[in-house]
């Protein structure tokens, strides 16, 4: 009979090592914001190639885990959440997100959008449109890149070094710009983080401002952005108007979501 261990409140432990080895890729993937390639996750956790890929056929045949056929990297699918939640992770959000949207576009009467990175790509969950009769609509399903759009950047400023160093290293856009337009990116994202909101600059739309907000912690993987689309300019007070009431609608839906939320001081 295998030993068990004993556990410090005197509960019995007992080891399956093939158990914990397939919670380790799972754990893995989940604790990276990016895709995995077999080397990486080898690496990561000192498993060998050949291991470990039948582990990953394993888990992909059951439908936790997905290869992407363009870049051979491994990523978890969304059975956890559904497994827990009986629902994905993404309607959660929605849920959570869609009467707090409403009343905060009813109240700036500016549209309002939620959007999160997934496969490289900025996707827009939902929008709130305002009830001005000209206002700005973007379609639930649209997606855009990351690094070009204010949305993106304010998730991409929240990403682990090594993390956005994988993201921006296989991102079209960001491999055409010049290095000093690099430069500029990086100290951009460094604003974003420091201030606690990201704001369009004037020369990215003529005519348009967008200012987002982090909903949720991107500490265990769970952020989305909160942004106001507005047509016309807005001076910085009324900017910083708009910020604190989008922080509170975003700390609205991550507590919804049954998460801690601490609204980041508007600087």
């Amino acid at each position: 009979m295998r030993a068990q261990k004993k556990k410090a409140k005197g509960h019995p432990e007992y080891a399956v090592p093939a158990l914990d080895r397939g919670l380790d890729v799972l754990e893995a993937l989940s604790a990276s914001a990016m895709p995995q390639s077999l080397t990486d996750l080898a690496r990561t956790l000192n498993h060998t190639p050949s291991g470990l890929f039948r582990l990953l056929t394993r888990l992909g045949t059951r439908g936790y885990v997905e290869r992407d056929p363009s870049s051979n990297r491994y990523g978890l699918t969304l059975k956890l959440f559904e497994l827990s939640h009986t629902h994905s992770p993404l309607e959660s959000l929605v849920r959570a997100a869609a009467t707090p949207m409403r009343e905060l576009a009813a109240s700036v009467e500016e549209s309002v959008h939620l959007s999160v990175l997934t496969r490289g790509r900025l996707l827009v969950l939902l929008d709130a449109g305002s009830p001005s009769k000209v206002r700005i609509s973007i379609e639930p399903g649209s997606q855009f890149d990351p690094v070009t759009t204010n949305s993106g950047r304010l998730l991409l400023a929240h990403f682990a070094p090594a993390d956005l160093a994988s993201f921006l290293a296989r991102d079209r856009d960001y491999g055409g710009m010049t290095d000093a337009q690099k430069a500029d990116f990086h100290r951009e994202l460094a604003k974003i983080r420091q201030r606690g909101y990201a704001l369009t600059r004037s020369d990215d739309r003529a005519g348009l401002q967008d200012v987002s907000v982090l909903v949720g912690n991107p500490a265990i993987g769970q952020a989305s952005a909160l942004a106001i689309a507005c047509l016309k300019p807005r001076k910085r007070e009324e900017i910083l108007r708009l910020v604190e009431a989008l922080g509170e609608c975003a700390g609205r839906i991550t507590l919804a979501q049954g998460l801690a939320y601490e609204q980041h001081p508007i600087l």
